[in-house]
């Protein structure tokens, strides 16, 4: 590639010197959204009771956000193309923290439901920027490695974090505080990036915006997470949850043929059909599927089978913390410049899947120590040493018009991922639970009896939707050791044909550039 080519794409211009300070904000904003959707959960109980939420619309504490977001991200990370990533960042930090406090200062359900909505939208036009400005201010192989490094180990391991943090502010102060808390890390990241972010020159996308596109995604992703969630309280067979389904399919689908005919696309279909990027959402959101649900039982476990209150949960999940920090920091970094993608993707998954063989020996009176410390601390090196390597691939070698929704994908294909993972295995888990209850209820005659077959019936659907979860990480790791076929950054590319080449050539540019 010609001197001028590298410079006209955007990627020769110098490394902004303020680029480590930027992380600093952008980790922390990063940090908050991901919190955000965990540490609701802790709190959902106490907030239902306060605010006279009936049973069968609690859901929508966390439905409300899932729509909003899911459906905005691809819409949220063209904007950021569009506006500027710095502004869009900066904009989405002032909504969510104003959302955030309407959020605490709730004193009924329809205002609840509206401001965790408005956090969605929000979210979505902050989680894209994000990600999108480590990817246009860090094109250095090494510098890259490092900030991706640290961006991983916050998106893995910050929904834990949330559990301890949840846990902390719903049993010692009030679930209130789960909502306030975002305001002081918006006000302070928000500064950050408005003083120290310079954005490079000559990323911004200003063709005009795509509205059949935004309009078809936005439907088709709120129809497809709806499903999902509505799947899991009403059951697969449900005529609504089938109509999402379909629905979703044919929106999805005409967004498709939409974006292979317009000439400034929401979606520029050359983001996704290139073989490492495709691997990357397809490995990344599989993962994610068996690692929320995962989430969710563990949690149920804790606190109703082992009895732990909400802090001594969060702190239960601190091994899984320190091996997803330790994976994405310490081995991902230092291996990413040195070995191909898919030798730290694969492997990565395979040890999460080990950690999580471990978990599908639980019973009601496992030792922590025995079986569950060592399970946690496996499948968080594994997530975190995948992780790092599939972040920053995802935005490698994209165009810098292209970088927001290159970011987006990565995120929609999290949430995605989040809200199948959390029906899919929730109803594997209680049709376990049901049918071994049915089973040994029959033997129990006394009370004590009934009520450790209960348990037991819980602890089995955990174990039988964990089962399948190793199944799903396994064929994560299949996919990202056939796709990604990239070659290490700085290095010599691993051979491929057609559409892996161009994307071998694509992934040398920032090494050229410097």
């Amino acid at each position: 590639m010609s001197q001028s080519a590298v410079k006209a794409s955007g990627v020769a211009d110098a490394p902004d010197a303020g680029r480590w300070k930027a992380l600093v904000f952008i980790a922390l904003a990063q940090l908050m959204v991901v919190l955000d959707a965990t540490i609701v959960n802790i709190a959902l109980p106490s907030a239902q009771q306060d605010l006279g939420i009936s049973d069968g619309n609690r859901q929508w504490v966390v439905t409300a956000y899932a729509l909003a977001f899911g459906g905005l991200l691809l819409f949220g990370g063209r904007i950021a193309d569009l506006w500027g990533r710095k502004r869009t960042f900066v904009l989405g930090l002032g909504g969510f923290a104003v959302a955030s406090a309407l959020g605490g200062a709730a004193t009924n359900e329809a205002m609840m439901f509206g401001s965790r909505a408005l956090q969605g939208v929000f979210g979505a036009l902050l989680a894209p920027a994000a990600l999108s400005l480590l990817a246009v201010m860090f094109t250095d192989a090494k510098e890259r490695a490092k900030a991706f490094g640290i961006y991983g180990a916050i998106a893995g391991g910050g929904g834990a974090v949330g559990l301890i943090l949840g846990g902390f502010l719903t049993e010692y102060l009030n679930w209130r505080w789960t909502f306030f808390v975002n305001i002081p890390f918006a006000i302070v990241a928000a500064a950050g990036a408005y003083l120290v972010i310079r954005e490079p020159k000559g990323g911004r996308n200003r063709s005009p915006l795509d509205i059949p596109g935004v309009i078809l995604s936005t439907l088709g992703l709120v129809a497809l997470v709806y499903g999902f969630t509505r799947a899991e309280s009403n059951g697969w067979s449900d005529a609504v949850t089938i109509g999402m389904f379909v629905g979703s399919a044919v929106l999805l689908l005409a967004f498709v043929l939409v974006e292979s005919r317009v000439k400034a696309p929401l979606l520029p279909l050359r983001v996704i059909t290139e073989r490492n990027r495709g691997g990357i959402y397809l490995s990344l959101g599989l993962a994610i599927i068996a690692m929320f649900g995962l989430f969710l039982f563990l949690t149920y476990y804790l606190q109703i089978v082992k009895g732990y209150t909400p802090v001594k949960t969060g702190f239960a999940f601190l091994p899984m913390i320190a091996g997803m920090i330790t994976g994405s920091t310490q081995i991902g970094t230092r291996l990413m410049t040195r070995v191909a993608p898919r030798l730290l993707m694969g492997p990565g998954f395979l040890v999460a899947a080990v950690g999580m063989l471990f978990l599908t020996q639980l019973e009601v009176d496992t030792s922590y120590a025995a079986v569950l410390l060592p399970g946690m601390l496996l499948l968080g090196l594994g997530m975190g040493t995948a992780f790092m390597p599939a972040m920053s691939l995802a935005t490698m070698g994209v165009e810098p018009r292209d970088a927001g929704v290159a970011s987006a994908m990565v995120n929609t294909s999290q949430q995605v991922g989040g809200a199948i993972g959390t029906a899919l295995l929730n109803t594997i888990a209680a049709s376990a639970t049901t049918s071994y209850i049915a089973d040994h209820m029959g033997g129990a005659a006394s009370r004590s009896q009934q009520q450790l077959v209960q348990l037991e019936g819980q602890v089995q659907g955990y174990t039988s939707a964990i089962w399948f979860a190793v199944g799903i990480l396994v064929v994560a790791a299949a996919i990202a050791l056939t796709f990604v076929n990239a070659g290490r950054p700085g290095g010599g590319a691993v051979t491929g044909s057609g559409a892996g080449d161009e994307a071998e050539d694509e992934l040398r540019v920032p090494v050229v550039a410097h």
